[in-house]
This record gives C-alpha cells, structure tokens and sequence, in this order.
C-alpha cells in the first residue's frame, strides 16, 4: 500500500509535532509513507472565502503532487472535506477523481480503511472529552449527528476507547461549532470568540482534563480561548494519543 501523506499548512508552521505524530502512527502499521516535499495547501482558505476560481493553482498542485498513490491520508477532517467535496475549480479528469476519491482522514483511514483494533503501545489515563469539528462532523460522517436524530456512533470514540486508560466525559453540546471557520475567524472575530468561550465552557463543566480532535485548527482556536479565560485546560490531537506520544 502507497500512501501519500498531506501535512496541512498552519499544522507544518505551528503543530508540526502532531504531523510526526501522523507519520510515526502510520508508519507502525508496516506502510510506505511518503511525504511529498513540495505540498503546500489544500485551497480551503480561499474555497472558504468564496475565492473558487483562485483556487485552480493550488488543486493542480495538490492533485500532481498526490495522483501517484492508493491513498492520500491527512491529520485533518477539514481539509479532507476540502479535497473531496470542494476540488471543483479545475477540470475533472481520472487524475482528479482518484485524488478526490481516495483522500482520508487519518481517523476514517485507520478506522474505515485499516480497521485497527488496538493500539498497544498507547496508555493514557486521564478525562476526556471530543470535539468534533463540523467538516469532519457533517462532511465525512465522523459521528452521528443531533440534528438528524440518528443513533450514536463516534468513529474518534471507536479509536480512543481502544487506549488503555482513557476515561470519556460528555458535553452538553457535543456537535455544536466551536467558532472557528477558518477565514470565518477573521471576519467574524467577535462571533467567533463568543462561540469559542461557550465551546471552552461545555468542556471545562464537562470535567474534561483534555479535549481530543482531530483537528488541530480547532483545538489551536479553542486553546487560545481558554488561556484568555484562565480556564485549565489540555487540548491534544487524536495522533499524539494514538500514537501514545502523550500520557
């Protein structure tokens, strides 16, 4: 199996730590993991902005760089979303199809695609709560979904409750938007603050030692929230858990 792995842009400048972690994690299940070195961004921000056309240059990028392989796997539900559902500023040839689908997030890679039953070399004894961010949420399915009345299933859940020691707490709004958005953070600050600190609220009433998504952009958000508000609490990726970098 040839995989490709995507390393979103704001994760390479401020959380590269949780892109080592991605790489170390997939790289236990005996895989061929390449790291293309001229990758740069997925286009989300300018989708995000109602920019499609300006984000040609970047899907082309994006698709020459990661066509080759059976699979591209990324530590981001929201950039997944991005490739497989918004890739739609550049002519769709077989190329294109195959990268948009054949892209994964590393939780649906490993849950969905690996089926990983256990993660023996991880422990990590502590209160946890899940964020799930809405791309990941709503565009990949990660979980069920309040508004849609289903019954529950959590693929982050199905991974983490496989790690010795975790102990899960529940959030009164487990699926509600943290306020972050991407660009919607910059031209909407204030809402986007006023969503974050609820988010931070949920989690700090929950009992939450840690919160775990699996996106990191998210976390970043809700992280800066909390120092703000002096509330005392841990934020961490999905990866570094599964990869037991963290205890």
């Amino acid at each position: 199996m040839e995989v490709g792995l995507f390393i979103p842009c704001y994760m390479d400048a401020l959380e590269p730590e949780v892109g080592i972690s991605t790489l170390k994690l997939l790289e236990r299940f005996d895989i061929n993991v390449t790291y293309p070195f001229d990758q740069t961004c997925c286009g989300q921000p300018m989708t995000n902005t109602g920019c499609h056309t300006e984000a040609a240059e970047t899907e082309k990028l994006f698709v020459k760089n990661f066509s080759q392989f059976d699979y591209i796997v990324m530590p981001s539900g929201s950039c997944t979303n991005q490739v497989r559902h918004h890739f739609d500023a550049i002519k769709q040839t077989d190329e294109v199809q195959h990268v948009r689908n054949n892209t994964y997030d590393l939780v649906e890679f490993l849950h969905d695609i690996l089926k990983v039953e256990d993660f023996p070399w991880a422990s990590f004894s502590h209160k946890v709560a899940i964020h799930y961010n809405c791309n990941a949420l709503r565009g990949l399915r990660h979980a069920s979904m309040s508004e849609r009345r289903e019954p529950f299933f959590s693929k982050p859940k199905d991974l983490l409750s496989k790690v010795k020691g975790i102990e899960f707490v529940d959030l009164e709004r487990p699926d509600e938007c943290c306020g972050f958005g991407g660009t919607f953070s910059v031209f909407e600050e204030g809402v986007s603050a006023k969503m974050g600190q609820d988010k931070v609220m949920d989690q700090h009433r929950s009992g939450a030692e840690y919160v775990i998504s699996a996106d990191s952009s998210c976390l970043m958000h809700q992280k800066g929230c909390a120092m703000r508000m002096g509330v005392d609490l841990k934020y961490a990726h999905i990866a570094q858990i599964l990869n037991g970098d963290l205890s």
